[in-house]
């Protein structure tokens, strides 16, 4: 019985040392780099590929008018800034997480790996959205699964951040650890992605019939909400910093005026 618990114990030891073994943090960055790269690749001759519009047919449909030949092809287009977008806002913060990270380990390669799975299918979102009729229901289906791969992008991102805050003195920055001047931006910028994307998964649940719209605003919207982001953590922080230090203040001059207070005015 009791070797048989050693060794249930021991397998248990080495499952966790293997999960926490440091691992290469400039090969992890080296691969993820690699795979953004071939994913913004791949977007582009999809769109450089199906999306040009044939020399006869400007001439005899369009009348020699290239910009009203490429109006047809909007709706590819307006989806190809948005996926192209969400692929390099999505490099930014892996960019700015890794950055913090001192030290990674195999259980943060594995969530970095399952990251650049779903960034994988990216160029598959841009496809679905860009195929279908507008407002039919494959359209929303579509628009749903590209909301599906971008919500586990990036929730894996936020599970290495999580991951690196469990151990964050071997981890992470001193100035990224928790309760550090850029802890909160993290949190905050690593949590964008999935709330809006599972966010407008429901909306176009909902709203089916604006399905489109709410899709394409998701991917508009997000760049500037990385900056209004900014601006509101850093308000946040000097407001909470100042609201601080004015009860600092009044907490001294309270044990100020009671030092200078005789001892029977203090006792009454």
């Amino acid at each position: 019985g009791r070797r048989g618990e050693e060794e249930e114990h021991h397998s248990l030891e080495t499952f966790t040392f293997y999960l926490s073994e440091p691992l290469s943090k400039e090969r992890v960055e080296a691969f993820s780099d690699g795979v953004y790269a071939i994913v913004a690749t791949l977007l582009i001759l999809d769109i450089c590929e199906d999306n040009v519009p044939d020399p006869r047919e400007v001439e005899e449909k369009f009348h020699g008018s290239l910009l009203e030949a490429l109006s047809e092809y909007g709706p590819n287009y307006l989806a190809y800034f948005g996926s192209f977008v969400t692929i390099g806002l999505l490099w930014f913060v892996h960019h700015s997480l890794f950055l913090y990270v001192t030290k990674a380990t195999r259980l943060m390669g594995l969530l970095n790996i399952l990251s650049l799975a779903f960034i994988g299918g990216l160029p598959l979102a841009y496809q679905l959205t860009s195929e279908f009729a507008e407002k039919s229901h494959n359209e929303i289906e579509a628009i749903q699964v590209s909301c599906v791969i971008t919500f586990f992008a990036s929730i894996f991102q936020f599970a290495i951040w999580t991951t690196a805050l469990l151990n964050e003195e071997e981890t992470l920055h001193a100035f990224a650890r928790y309760g550090g001047k850029e802890h909160a931006f993290m949190f905050a910028k690593l949590a964008l992605y999935p709330c809006v994307s599972l966010g407008a998964f429901f909306l176009t649940c909902l709203l089916s019939e604006f399905s489109t719209a709410i899709f394409h605003l998701m991917q508009i919207v997000i760049p500037f909400a990385f900056l209004a982001l900014r601006i509101f953590v850093r308000i946040s922080l000097t407001a909470i910093k100042s609201v601080m230090s004015l009860s600092r203040r009044k907490v001294v001059l309270l044990e100020e005026e009671q030092a200078c207070l005789s001892p029977n005015e203090a006792l009454s």
